[in-house]
């Protein structure tokens, strides 16, 4: 997937964004498939919205939804910076979204592959296609450098 690279550009341009306010960079977008599309982008708010779910993936699968006027997003895919934690892959696999893809694993919290594989769980009744470590050192080092200004 060539495309990969143009995409997580866009990822990134969006988890710039969260440090305005004080939210760890995380950006994602949603890409309509056979388009190429990008028809939906979010960044983490939780301290904007003081709100626990207010994820970058969230964010930007309920505003693909909207604009697509459905649920099922599964002509798209699911472009984020750091690899999904639990609710955000469950609501990737909720969405039918067949494509994840991301940068930087996430050791700690990932549900795609790190910690845990939910995306690829056999017992579910949908399975999503991951690409991984997409500029994983780009994606890493904009966390990296985020944490270290707090300490």
């Amino acid at each position: 997937m060539p495309e990969v690279d143009a995409w997580m550009d866009a990822a990134l341009a969006e988890a710039r964004l969260a440090i305005a306010h004080d939210d760890v960079p995380v950006g994602a977008i949603v890409v309509h498939r056979p388009t190429g599309e990008v028809v939906a982008r979010a960044h983490n708010e939780r301290e904007l919205r003081a709100d626990p779910t207010a994820h970058a993936e969230l964010l930007a699968l309920r505003a693909a939804s909207e604009v697509n006027g459905t649920w099922r997003l599964d002509a798209h895919a699911l472009v984020v910076t750091l690899e999904p934690c639990p609710m955000c892959a469950g609501a990737a696999w909720a969405a039918r979204v067949p494509v994840l893809v991301y940068g930087a694993a996430d050791p700690k919290a990932g549900a795609a592959g790190s910690l845990y594989n939910f995306a690829a769980d056999p017992r579910l009744n949908h399975a999503t296609e991951i690409v991984g470590g997409v500029r994983a050192d780009e994606c890493g080092a904009l966390l990296s450098e985020f944490f270290a200004s707090r300490r």
